[in-house]
């Protein structure tokens, strides 16, 4: 089932339509009002979301056709953070919005006017995490109060190929402080400065990994798409968890300067997007060489000019597929979901090996801190 129709179902009872920007009417969402999680009874009016799920193509395409401008769309998207983000169900995904994105967009209106689009993310709204730098009047803090008026001397090079490419940067997402490295008791989704952010499908729960307001943002349509980082999962474990598409890039492809670090051998950036196209759409422009970081230098000639050139419908098709049954864990409802998945994936084609039998991963793991 595509993301739009398991949203428009309703699965997850009302907080699928938090998800979708469903619902105009005041509706019992049955969970978190006034900074309590799961509090009973919580009534919200969310107002109805015009570019509820719209892909960077449709939006490019309204553009296009005079339909819309960058501007109006920026502020519907900030509009649309008043409603969840800060009001509401307060997501408390966003940590700082941009106040600059308006007159940036506006500026990107009259450029396309009079010379067309840069390319494919012109006027295209995006939310960045709080650990990438921009030199602007925005912090760049990985969620600490320790960081609070440190300004950078110049932009992360992924925000400056963003802002290349005419991508708005509407703003800052919160992350789990310092990117989940300063505890083994932390908790995803919370920085000292940004406190917890939720899950929009489960209100008590938190999104998981440390680009948890990224991937939050990104499926609640606070943004067009978003940018996240991973050393260990904080990319791959929000996007799933919140029902989006993350991608983490091979070190190297991504350019890490201007990012706060943590392992030189597993950090990179990478998109977090609501489709596919999408997020390959936005690898497209974060993906290049850059001086300031020494790994990229191991691309040159592997990375390519435009990863949407790559989707594939058939794609599946002949692939070999293990299905590690242990893994799957006892409830239910999950189990569901994972043979309803192993036979889409048959449907596309894909030859399912089941069971696939695994020794337990042992020492596999024990010297990641090591590395």
């Amino acid at each position: 089932m595509q993301r739009r129709n398991f949203l428009k179902a309703g699965i997850t009872a009302g907080t699928a339509a938090l998800a979708a920007g469903c619902g105009s009417k005041t509706e019992d969402r049955g969970a978190a009002q006034n900074g309590e999680p799961g509090r009973a009874g919580a009534r919200w009016n969310i107002p109805e979301f015009e570019y509820a799920e719209a892909s960077i193509e449709e939006l490019q395409r309204a553009q296009a056709g005079g339909r819309l401008t960058a501007r109006a769309l920026a502020g519907a998207y900030f509009a649309r953070m008043e409603a969840v983000d800060a009001a509401g169900p307060r997501l408390n995904s966003v940590i700082e919005r941009n106040p600059d994105a308006l007159e940036d967009a506006e500026a990107l209106d009259r450029e396309r006017e009079k010379h067309g689009p840069r390319g494919p993310l012109h006027g295209i709204p995006v939310l960045i995490k709080d650990n990438i730098a921009t030199a602007d009047r925005m912090e760049t803090t990985a969620g600490s109060l320790a960081l609070v008026g440190a300004k950078p001397a110049k932009d992360a090079e992924i925000v400056r190929r963003l802002r290349e490419a005419g991508a708005v940067i509407l703003g800052k997402t919160n992350c789990s402080e310092w990117a989940n490295f300063r505890s083994g008791r932390s908790t995803s989704g919370w920085s000292g400065r940004g406190g917890q952010t939720r899950n929009p499908y489960a209100l008590d729960r938190n999104p998981c990994g440390s680009s948890s307001g990224s991937g939050a943002a990104a499926s609640a349509n606070l943004c067009a798409a978003a940018a996240g980082t991973e050393t260990d999962g904080s990319i791959v474990c929000p996007s799933s968890i919140c029902g989006i598409v993350g991608i983490k890039p091979t070190v190297g492809l991504v350019s890490r300067s201007g990012i706060i670090p943590i392992s030189e051998t597993q950090d990179t950036a990478g998109p977090m997007a609501r489709t596919v196209a999408d997020a390959a759409a936005l690898l497209t422009v974060l993906a290049g060489q850059d001086a300031r970081d020494p790994a990229t230098k191991r691309s040159a000639g592997q990375a390519a000019e435009d990863y949407t050139a790559f989707l594939d419908a058939d794609a599946l098709r002949g692939a070999r597929l293990g299905v590690v049954r242990r893994l799957f864990g006892r409830n239910e409802h999950v189990a569901r979901l994972m043979e309803e998945s192993i036979e889409a994936m048959k449907k596309l084609g894909a030859e399912i090996v089941d069971p696939v039998r695994m020794d337990p991963p042992g020492r596999v793991g024990d010297a990641e801190f090591e590395v």
